[in-house]
Parts: C-alpha cells; sequence; structure tokens
C-alpha cells in the first residue's frame, strides 16, 4: 500500500498534518502537497457546489442570506421578518446617504476654511519683492 492511500485511508486530518509539516520543513515541499490536495480533489473542499456556493454568496455580499433560509413554516412570522429586513436595509441605505453628506460638509467646511486662511487678508500693506 502507497503512502497516498495510507494517508487516504486516515482522511483529511492526516493530509493536513503531511502538508502542515511539508511546510514547517521546507516549505517549497509543503507548495507541493498543497498543489497535490487541491489538483487531486483530495480535501474535497471544491466539490458539490462548495466553491460556487461559498463565491456567490461573498459577491452577494450576504444580503440574500437570510431570506435564503428555510421559512419558519409561520406565513405571518415570516411576512414581519421580510417586511422588517426591508425596512432595516432602507434605513441603512438611508442612513449610509446621510454619512456621506455629513463627511460632504466637513470637507467643504475644511476646505473652506483652508483657502480662507491661504487668502490675503485684505488691502493692507503688500511687501516688497526682495531683488
Amino acid at each position: 500500500m502507497g503512502l497516498t492511500a495510507t494517508l487516504d485511508n486516515y482522511g483529511k486530518p492526516a493530509w493536513i498534518t503531511v502538508m502542515v509539516l511539508s511546510f514547517v520543513l521546507f516549505w517549497p515541499l509543503g507548495l507541493a502537497v498543497l498543489a497535490y490536495l487541491i489538483g487531486s480533489g483530495r480535501m474535497s473542499c471544491w466539490k458539490h457546489r462548495g466553491a460556487r456556493r461559498w463565491r456567490e454568496r461573498m459577491q452577494s455580499g450576504m444580503d440574500g442570506w437570510y431570506r435564503a433560509q428555510n421559512s419558519s413554516g409561520n406565513r405571518a412570522f415570516d411576512d414581519y421578518r421580510e417586511e422588517t429586513l426591508r425596512r432595516l436595509e432602507e434605513e441603512q441605505k438611508e442612513f449610509r446617504d446621510f454619512l456621506d453628506r455629513l463627511r460632504h460638509a466637513k470637507d467643504k467646511a475644511e476646505f473652506d476654511q483652508f483657502m480662507a486662511e491661504r487668502r490675503p487678508r485684505g488691502p493692507g500693506p503688500q511687501p516688497e519683492p526682495q531683488a
């Protein structure tokens, strides 16, 4: 029985241990073991739509994650939950818009202050240029 068959009998923990030890001993060997595990599908984390489901969840920003869960069995509660989530999303958007306006006003005030300090103070005597 070969090394890979023996490690396959022990399962994922054995493969992970071999990978970690190979990184500790000699990092290029660790990269080779990692590439072998990913390429051969021995870790099986990329099977059964796992990667696609994870990628879709990350791309959606988890917005629809709560809605994707199964129904509670109580339609009135599900409707209430949907309405509450919709209202919270609207409030979150309004709050983000408020923060954007607040930041813009603060930036404008700081810029106006900078420009006021930079302008000459009025028709006072101008210093003559030194030649």
